[in-house]
């Protein structure tokens, strides 16, 4: 299949006033205008209705956490994280958080909740850092102290992994968290937009990284054997994967921007190789073109690919009972596309089911405890709305 041919030939009639554009970075790249024609057998389409409230607006916000009591923790890009109460719609600052690389993509990037968090108060924080060598990701886990009302802030702070290595530039950092059934800490690393990285196992840039919750290597990871970075690796090859979920069956997919064409929708395989930069679906900035993934089968390729883009932020896979037609789908959030992109993960093949127009680029989404649905708009005074059903 060629890239003329890309497999996201939903893009078109599900599109309503938005754009299907191309953008890896904060700003409106060049887009592909390519349409897809591929006939391909077509996943029952669904038109979930639902009201939307703008509750609060924040600072470049990058991600969002649910507490248990309902509150929630919110990143913002410059290094602040807000703790903020839905009910009261007001915010506090925690503090003690430690500083970050503000510029380009970096910044406080992703917030999760250990899985016994209830117990043991842990929450995980990604963001950039500047080192011998230029920029990378750090993963620290601190303990949220909540015990003075009117000042949260962090306590017991470990980091507990980086990237490797550092690398000039501010792009394509990733760092996208999330926990498994069994407690084990996932991160989607970037390759830093230097390309090579992916294929590099002496390097954990353009990779998806299994850890212990203390920042240790799993066991069990593929290349274990090998050791040193690569004892964390469990697939290799990636460009930039900005959205991480697990479905039902324990199945963890990643989103992740393609470069001019080719944003990728990858069901993640023990040990598999994706092929960046070797192969994809889209092509260099430049104009230079890259080896489409059919031409060397021995890479894992994408369940989906988009071309036109839609530049994917975040992902949730919706397991609340507000939205049926959502139901044990992917949600994926869109920025040069504006969208909500909703993905049927069961299909044969796996197909885009539905695009809302938000007219605005979406950062980030997750299922709130009420089963209602969180979202956050990109950039500065970028709001909080929550998505009830109609």
């Amino acid at each position: 299949m060629t890239k003329q041919f890309a497999t996201s030939i939903l893009c078109s009639s599900f599109i309503l006033l938005g754009a299907c554009g191309s953008n890896d970075t904060h700003s409106n790249a060049p887009q592909s205008t390519s349409q897809s024609t591929a006939k391909v057998q077509q996943a029952a389409r669904v038109d979930q209705k639902f009201n939307q409230k703008t509750l609060a607006t924040f600072d470049e916000p990058w991600a969002l956490s649910a507490l248990p009591d309902g509150r929630l923790l919110i990143t913002e890009r410059k290094g602040k994280l807000k703790l903020f109460d839905p009910v009261a719609k007001k915010s506090l600052e925690v503090t003690g958080i430690p500083k970050v690389s503000y510029g380009g993509q970096g910044g406080l990037g992703d917030v999760i909740l250990h899985p016994d968090y209830a117990r043991n108060s842990w929450i995980y924080l990604s963001y950039a850092e500047a080192g011998t060598g230029g920029y990378g990701a750090v993963v620290i886990r601190a303990k949220l102290d909540l015990t003075n009302v009117q000042q949260p802030h962090l306590t017991d702070i470990q980091k507990i992994w980086t990237q490797v290595p550092k690398m000039s530039g501010q792009g394509h950092y990733a760092h996208r968290l999330a926990f498994d059934a069994e407690g084990k800490l996932w991160i989607s690393s970037g390759e830093r937009q230097k390309f090579d990285p992916a294929q590099d196992m002496n390097s954990n840039l353009g990779k998806i990284v299994r850890l212990n919750d203390d920042g240790t290597p799993a066991t069990g990871n593929p290349f274990a054997s090998q050791g040193g970075v690569a004892a964390q690796i469990w697939s290799l090859g990636h460009r930039n994967p900005l959205g991480m979920a697990f479905d039902t069956q324990g199945q963890l997919w990643v989103v992740e921007m393609g470069p001019k064409g080719g944003d990728e929708l990858n069901r993640i395989v023990k040990g598999a190789n994706y092929g960046y930069p070797i192969v994809s679906n889209g092509d260099h900035y430049s104009g230079k073109s890259i080896p489409d993934h059919d031409t060397r089968p021995e890479f894992q390729a994408p369940e989906v690919s988009w071309t036109p883009v839609i530049s994917p932020s975040s992902m949730m896979i919706y397991q609340g009972n507000q939205f049926p037609a959502w139901k044990d789908k992917a949600i994926i959030g869109g920025l040069s596309s504006e969208a909500i992109i909703v993905v049927d993960l069961k299909s044969k093949p796996v197909q885009e089911v539905q695009r809302v127009n938000m007219q605005h680029r979406i950062r980030g989404l997750i299922t709130a405890n009420d089963g209602n649905i969180w979202v956050i708009q990109d950039g500065r005074n970028g709001s909080l709305i929550q998505l009830t059903p109609q």
